[in-house]
């Protein structure tokens, strides 16, 4: 056989070689393209599939983190969302705008962060030790289910997650007008302060019965004793001479 037919027997294996490796990779129930996982943590345990999981903390410093997550339950019956836990630290749970529990329906699906959704606030995340860029254990508390672990990467309340950090959640948000201190009784128009009776106006200070009375007396009592005591010096003074 010659050297060039050689040569091109070498290559047509090489490229048969080849196809088979990437048929290979795209094919079977343990393909490799099957492992490949999203950014964001993801679990599938029973008939829950929680997905998007992250944990998003405020970059203004208030110390507080959100636990953001979509929860799809495909079985037949609801289940309600009962606690999230990361190491120790319990988040503080809030339904979503007009709902009194955090239900995940049976079909459907929960979502945790964004304005009016449900809310998972984790009030002393900093102080619990949740730092930016790690990957943090976190636990999801089902009432059918139970806890479903899984570990969730930490990130600010930037860009992407700008919507979804603690200031959206509705333990974050300012008061209500009229709950603020200056507007509550008891400050500036409480009884008891500038208009309080009691005060420039208190019977007992300047306008009390029996004070500028009393003075006056006084002084009258004064003067007629000062009177008095001329009318006697006169008569002294003519007895003398």
């Amino acid at each position: 056989m010659s050297s060039s037919l050689r040569r091109g027997t070498l290559a047509a294996a090489t490229l048969a070689l080849a196809a088979v490796s990437l048929t290979a990779c795209g094919a079977g129930n343990d393909a490799q393209t099957l492992r490949i996982r999203p950014d964001n943590a993801a679990t599938h345990v029973g008939d829950i599939k929680i997905q998007n999981v992250n944990i998003v903390t405020d970059p203004h410093g208030s110390g507080e983190a959100t636990v953001t997550a979509r929860i799809f339950n495909e079985g037949s019956k609801d289940q309600v969302l009962k606690g999230v836990t990361s190491k120790g630290a319990r988040a503080e749970l809030s339904p979503a705008k007009g709902e009194k529990k955090l239900v995940v329906p049976a079909g459907g699906s929960l979502k945790l962060g964004g304005k009016d959704e449900a809310s998972a606030l984790l009030a002393d995340a900093e102080k619990a030790g949740v730092r930016n860029g790690d990957a943090r254990a976190i636990t999801f508390d089902l009432s059918r289910t139970g806890d479903i672990k899984l570990k969730a990467t930490v990130v600010p309340a930037k860009g992407a997650y700008k919507t979804v950090g603690p200031s959206s959640s509705p333990s974050s948000q300012p008061p209500k007008p009229g709950t603020e201190q200056s507007g509550e009784p008891g400050e500036n128009g409480k009884p008891g302060e500038s208009g309080k009776p009691g005060q420039s106006t208190k019977p007992g200070q300047s306008t009390k019965p029996g004070q500028e009375g009393d003075a006056s007396s006084a002084d009258n009592a004064g003067e007629q004793g000062e009177a008095a005591s001329t009318g006697q010096d006169g008569q002294e003074g003519a007895a003398g001479h």
